[in-house]
């Protein structure tokens, strides 16, 4: 159990950093640094940045409630 939830802990990880560097810019700070200032024409429309917001915003969950529930699982198994 512990090991199938370390995996997916790790899995999510991945993923959810994939996704918060698949954001645009909103400007300023480190983005600008490494050219997230210019505008790209691979934004695309609202609608997918939304959804992708919406995505991120799960997959961070996921990625908490995994967290916890790995972190239970260890403290009743010592």
């Amino acid at each position: 159990m512990v090991l199938g939830f370390s995996i997916a802990l790790i899995v999510f990880s991945l993923l959810l950093m994939l996704l918060v560097l698949m954001h645009k810019g909103k400007g300023g700070g480190l983005s600008d640094m490494f050219g997230g200032g210019m505008q790209s024409s691979v934004g695309g429309s609202s609608v997918a940045e939304r959804n992708l917001d919406r995505i991120t915003i799960v997959v961070g969950l996921l990625w908490f409630a995994s967290i916890i529930v790995l972190g239970m699982l260890m403290k009743t198994n010592s």
